[in-house]
């Protein structure tokens, strides 16, 4: 077998070839000339528009037979396209290209670097130079979808409404590209009248947090198994922030199953935690992405629930860890602690760099502990003490996790602590890490 890098090139045999890309993606083609523009609509095979003179596409396989296209022809790149728009290729199986003829010719690979945030993949092209056909290998990223890519060719691309499956779906369609809306299938229409009855606020679709769950639920479906953290060692929570979306609070649904989002969200409903998940006041946006496993058949489903983080609500999370620090200590008899904004700026960066090193500890990567990070912020104390946690979702929770361990219970009613400092931070492999700076 030869294995191509980006590039590369390799004579191909007369006859027909197959270029099979396997995978949660579309694969198209552009058909051109010498000029690298099409002849016209017809020379684009995609999804909805399988076949063209010398081209067919069958699911995930494309073949070529370059004497059989139209007159002019001189060119056919091949493009790969995540199977649900929009979702960034870095979150998917790295692409790769496998080319197979008939007559014993040996196969060829081409596995590209991993895309990034990239959309579509100009993978390879198959062309005529003199009177031979060749194969090139690119891997040449583009950030402008599939719709976009098309244009540049020259396909004339006009507004279908968008199809509940997230294709195209009338046969015979004119060769025109359409996405599904960002909320797929009517979702919000699903899920808001639910949380209205049980007087919760509407939520948003929010283009973050669905670009992030139409990524995990692609990963899921490539692993075959659901997980906040999928094969490639990413975790849910850290493709919703490196989609850009701070959070304050969050929560997630992982399913696979379900075919529809009517049936997604009635599974939803039916069970006692991720309905109270669904139906939680606090969350303002909502992403919803699911991905079906060509090879078993299984929809694998992500939806995510959120509200952003903001100065004031970061202010009002801290101020209710110590409230609830305070009940606690006076429970004990013991006097409550002040705020202390030294502590606060320590444990917030401290909470924040958790996430950004991935470690959870008290020492820091660098060897810096909480008396560093404490005398660093200016905080004068003679005595330092420090609890952290990750994972848990609010401020009642994460001083009840505290409280029922018996180390941490003791910095929480330590006599000699009168100050504290809070920090909060989403995002890493737990959603949530927390730091109390306690000082006296």
């Amino acid at each position: 077998m030869s294995e191509l890098v980006p590039g590369g090139t390799m004579p191909l045999p007369d006859g027909a070839v197959s270029v099979r890309v396997p995978g949660p993606f579309d694969v198209s083609a552009l058909i051109t000339d010498d000029s690298g523009k099409v002849g016209g609509d017809g020379d684009f095979v995609f999804y909805n528009q399988p076949t063209a003179p010398g081209a067919r596409l069958d699911g995930d396989t494309l073949t070529v037979d370059p004497t059989g296209l139209r007159a002019g022809a001189s060119r056919v790149t091949v493009v790969v396209s995540p199977a649900e728009p929009g979702t960034p290729l870095g979150g998917l199986p790295s692409p790769t290209l496998h080319l197979s003829a008939r007559g014993g010719h040996p196969p060829a690979r081409f596995a590209p670097p991993r895309p990034r945030r990239e959309t579509v993949l100009l993978l390879a092209e198959i062309y005529r130079r003199g009177g031979t056909w060749k194969l090139r290998a690119l891997g040449q990223g583009y950030a402008d979808g599939l719709a976009g890519i098309a244009r540049d060719f020259g396909v004339d691309i006009t507004d279908e409404p968008p199809a509940p499956s997230g294709h195209p779906a009338a046969p015979g369609a004119p060769a025109a590209l359409s996405a599904p809306s960002p909320g797929p299938d009517g979702f919000l229409g699903l899920v808001n009248p639910a949380r209205a009855g049980a007087g919760s606020p509407p939520v948003s679709l929010d283009a973050r947090l669905t670009a992030a769950a139409r990524a995990h639920a692609a990963a899921m479906a490539a692993g075959g198994g659901l997980g906040v953290e999928t094969g490639d060692g990413t975790s849910v929570f850290r493709r919703v922030t490196d989609a850009g979306y701070a959070y304050l609070v969050i929560g997630e649904h992982l399913v696979s199953g379900p075919r529809a989002p009517a049936e997604f969200v009635d599974h939803c409903l039916a069970d006692g935690r991720a309905r109270r998940t669904l139906l939680t006041r606090e969350f303002t946006h909502a992403g919803i992405g699911y991905v079906r496993d060509g090879h078993t058949g299984d929809t694998f489903w992500t939806a995510l629930w959120a509200s952003p983080l903001t100065p004031g609500g970061l202010t009002r999370t801290a101020a209710e860890v110590l409230d609830l620090t305070n009940r606690e200590r006076t429970r004990a008899g013991l006097r409550p602690l002040a705020a202390n904004p030294p502590l606060t700026v320590a444990a917030q960066a401290h909470s924040a760099d958790m996430v950004a090193r991935a470690f959870y500890a008290h020492t820091a990567p660098d060897g810096g502990e909480p008396w560093d990070r404490a005398a660093a912020a200016g905080a004068r104390r003679r005595s330092i003490g420090e609890n952290i946690a990750c994972g848990q979702r609010s401020p009642a929770e994460v001083v009840e996790g505290w409280m029922n361990s018996p180390g941490h219970r003791a910095n929480i009613l330590g006599p000699d602590f009168t100050h504290l400092g809070v920090g909060f931070a989403g995002g890493g492999a737990a959603g949530t890490y927390w730091t109390q700076l306690f000082g006296g």
